[in-house]
């Protein structure tokens, strides 16, 4: 086991994150390329789950990729390509969509989420709390019928003790 230790850790080290862009789809000018990744980051692939196309190594992906770089080698600029791909393929295609009533859901859901749980959170103890009020102790009224009961079980049992 001692052996595959080491074997284990360069494996793991080796295994960096999956880089989707190929050669061939990279631009030759380095800020038109750094543009391109950046914007690339924005995009959803639309075949795979929540991946981007730049990480994503769908054929669908990497067309996107090679769209991205050709309108910016047009001349567009990072807004315009956005634009572009956004009027092709929807909301769906951005990682970030925009606010509008039909993705409420998905920007407030977890804050209201979040927050209906700490109301019932606050709920759940205070009702607890009020629980552990009631136990406290007896009244006196309570005590006194206590040791009434008690007296008349020992009058009752003389011989018995503890119980």
């Amino acid at each position: 086991m001692k052996k595959l230790a080491p074997l284990a850790l360069s494996l793991a080290l080796l295994a960096g994150p999956a880089l989707a862009v190929m050669p061939d789809e990279k631009l030759k000018d380095p800020a038109l390329e750094a543009r391109a990744r950046e914007i690339s980051k924005e995009l959803r692939c639309v075949v795979c789950q929540n991946q981007s196309i730049d990480d994503s190594n769908a054929p669908l992906a990497r067309d996107l990729r090679i769209l991205v770089r050709e309108r910016l080698v047009a001349g567009d600029n990072d807004e315009q390509v956005l634009d572009y791909v956004h009027d092709r393929y929807g909301d769906f295609v951005l990682l970030r969509p925009p606010v509008q009533p039909y993705t409420w859901v998905l920007w407030f859901g977890p804050a209201v989420v979040l927050l209906l749980g700490g109301i019932g959170a606050a709920r759940y103890l205070r009702g607890r709390r009020g629980d552990a009020s009631l136990s406290t102790g007896l009244t006196p009224a309570e005590e006194a019928r206590l040791a009434a009961l008690l007296s008349e079980e020992d009058k009752a049992a003389p011989g018995r003790k503890g119980s």
